[in-house]
């Protein structure tokens, strides 16, 4: 389990996903600052952007669970390519709804604040980033596993 690379490669994106859920996503500054990041809404900035922030808030951690999770699910490489598949489609909700919730920030402070807004992205989004790099990474790994198991199989 622990000889091999793909555990390695999700070992790094569960940091980094767990870690993400810590960091500032989006910044604005204009007469106060504003933090965007899981966990810390602005209730004020709409219903759009308290939900799209919650599920954020739920998928960043689970995505760090199910990193963690695959790793152990060495012996059956079907199931952990499945669930390498599944953490990609969440990292992609998980950058979607930050973005979308960020855009409703920004919005809200548009029309709310009397300065211009500047806004720029947070360590939080650039944590994340390399997060299905990482997962395709994993999943060629475990296909190289498959290969080479089926090749053992035949001899």
């Amino acid at each position: 389990m622990l000889a091999r690379v793909q555990t390695l490669y999700l070992l790094v994106a569960a940091i980094l996903a767990f870690t993400s859920s810590f960091l500032p996503f989006w910044t604005y500054a204009s007469q106060a600052s504003y933090v965007l990041s899981d966990f810390f809404p602005q209730s004020e900035a709409g219903i759009v952007h308290l939900t799209t922030l919650y599920l954020s808030s739920i998928l960043s951690p689970l995505t760090g669970i199910g990193s963690v999770a695959a790793i152990f699910l060495y012996s059956n490489r079907k199931l952990q390519t499945t669930v390498i598949s599944v953490l990609i489609g969440f990292f992609l909700a998980d950058l979607l709804s930050g973005l979308t919730a960020a855009h409703f920030l920004n919005v809200w402070l548009q029309q709310s604040a009397p300065a211009a807004v500047e806004h720029s992205p947070g360590t939080g989004l650039f944590v994340m980033l390399p997060l299905p790099l990482l997962y395709w990474l994993a999943m060629k790994g475990v296909q190289k596993d498959e290969k080479i198991a089926n090749a053992y199989k035949r001899l």
